[in-house]
């Protein structure tokens, strides 16, 4: 839905009001800095709790503390950009045709929006938790539809302004935040006294909380950074095409992202009963899931960005000035997406300082690149940082994750899981790009053709993934019986 609807709203708002919805983006991601591992503690014990006899009341009062702390947290949050609206709208963004009082009155309606919308993360934790993925799920799409499809709509037929598109963002946000408490209240256990905020539950929990919140500032600021500087260093309007072809790479997460939802919770289940055997396979399996969802998806989008962006947004100069970008940033963020599972892995266990030290360092070392490519080569290369940062997780971080968890999975993992299915999507996307490289067809014809290879791609990475092809068979075997 955030996908398809961006064509519509540069029609109707125009680049530059789309560059603030851009910095709207930006600034929840930011937000999440306040976090402080909440969101990923409550994930984590809801699994870990369920498992175990007589932990009902525990797991309604940790609920209701965290709860209490994220809502505290969202009020500031709201306050906060309120006050920095006027600096923000004078003296940060660079604007063309829009006013700094219209930008400033955006950001001032944005601050409820980000308020409201920011618990939800909490409340979506605790349900993944209680391995409720598909009634998460189900919220989820009907909350997508009502934001984007309802935006467009408000866009079209209400008021195609800026302020329009915040305000029902607002409702949608509320709405939101008020289905996911709900849900995850009635999916809690029963037990006939009142859920409290108690101190001690927070203490005991403290260290994972604090281990993720580290972890979660430093990721924050290595993939926020250069959207930060970009929407100081460039106009409005460049920055809204970064923004474009930032929202077509993150897209894959919502590939992966279901995946790290269902699988998180069960391996830790699986960690906490020391079942190391069904853990392996768990693991492999959904390791090479994962790389065949996004594998093809990257690869086709690497080699086809320009055409993909001239059909979907029928705009010529906006697939001109996007289209390197989207290319490279799918590249890192295809990367990024492989370890996503790694991590789980990590977290399942409690472990936290590896993650922790490894962004650490990453900021240490990346901040200044950053700044000096976005200096000597402007978006294109802070993209290219973007990439040469999940390079070093796959190569370096992993390393030092198998010296102390499923050491003898190492090899399997890189060769199996990622190398196989890799160079299977790359290698049948790229010869699909050559065979084409020379035609000159209609939108309908590549548009076909691009289906072709997509389909073509992803069969290859299908059969290159071991455990997914097995599957696979076995199921066409069972449908032939």
């Amino acid at each position: 839905m955030a996908l398809l609807f961006i064509p519509l709203y540069i029609k109707f708002l125009g680049i530059e009001a789309y560059g603030l919805i851009g910095l709207f983006m930006t600034m929840q991601a930011l937000f999440m800095l306040l976090d402080m591992g909440l969101g990923a503690t409550v994930n984590r014990e809801m699994a870990r709790l369920s498992v175990l006899p007589d932990k009902a009341q525990e797991m309604r009062d940790l609920v209701r503390s965290l709860e209490v702390i994220y809502w505290c947290i969202a009020v500031l949050i709201g306050i906060a950009v309120m006050i920095l609206s006027s600096f923000i709208a004078g003296y940060w963004v660079r604007p063309k045709q829009l006013s700094p009082e219209v930008i400033r009155q955006a950001i001032l309606i944005m601050g409820l929006a980000i308020a409201f919308q920011w618990p939800v993360s909490f409340y979506s934790g605790g349900l993944m938790g209680l391995q409720r993925q598909v009634l998460l799920n189900a919220v989820n799409t009907v909350v997508a539809t009502f934001r984007w499809c309802g935006a467009a709509l408000v866009l079209w037929l209400v008021s195609p302004t800026i302020y329009a598109f915040f305000f029902w963002q607002i409702l949608v946000s509320l709405l939101h935040v008020l289905m996911t408490s709900l849900f995850l209240w009635r999916s809690l256990p029963a037990t006939g006294k009142r859920s409290a905020f108690q101190g001690r539950i927070i203490f005991g929990v403290w260290r994972f909380a604090a281990g993720m919140s580290g972890i979660t500032v430093l990721a924050t600021i290595l993939t926020q950074l250069d959207k930060i500087i970009l929407s100081k260093m460039l106009s409005l309007e460049m920055f809204g095409y970064y923004t474009l072809a930032g929202v077509v790479a993150t897209a894959l997460y919502r590939l992966v992202g279901p995946v790290f939802s269902a699988v998180y919770p069960r391996m830790t289940q699986l960690a906490s009963l020391g079942d190391q055997e069904e853990l392996k396979r768990l693991y492999h399996r959904s390791c090479q899931f994962v790389a065949v969802l996004i594998l093809p998806v990257s690869a086709v989008l690497v080699f086809f960005s320009h055409e993909i962006l001239t059909i979907w947004t029928q705009n010529p100069v906006t697939a001109k000035n996007t289209h390197w970008l989207v290319s490279v940033l799918i590249i890192g963020t295809a990367l990024n997406g492989l370890m996503h599972l790694p991590s789980a892995l990590q977290l399942a266990f409690g472990w936290t300082k590896l993650g922790l030290y490894t962004n650490l360092v990453s900021v240490m070392i990346l901040v200044p690149l950053i700044i000096v490519m976005t200096n000597l080569y402007g978006a294109l290369g802070a993209a290219g940082v973007w990439v040469l940062l999940n390079c070093g997780y796959i190569l370096i971080a992993a390393q030092i994750m198998y010296k102390r968890l499923l050491p003898a999975e190492k090899w399997r993992w890189y060769v199996q899981d990622i190398t196989l299915p890799l160079a299977a999507a790359f290698l049948a996307a790229g010869a699909g790009k050559i065979f084409l490289c020379h035609a000159v067809l209609t939108q309908p014809m590549m548009l076909l053709s691009l289906v072709l290879i997509s389909s073509f791609t992803l069969a290859m990475t299908v059969l290159a993934a071991p455990m997914i092809r097995s599957w696979l068979f076995n199921q066409l075997n069972g449908m032939r019986v």
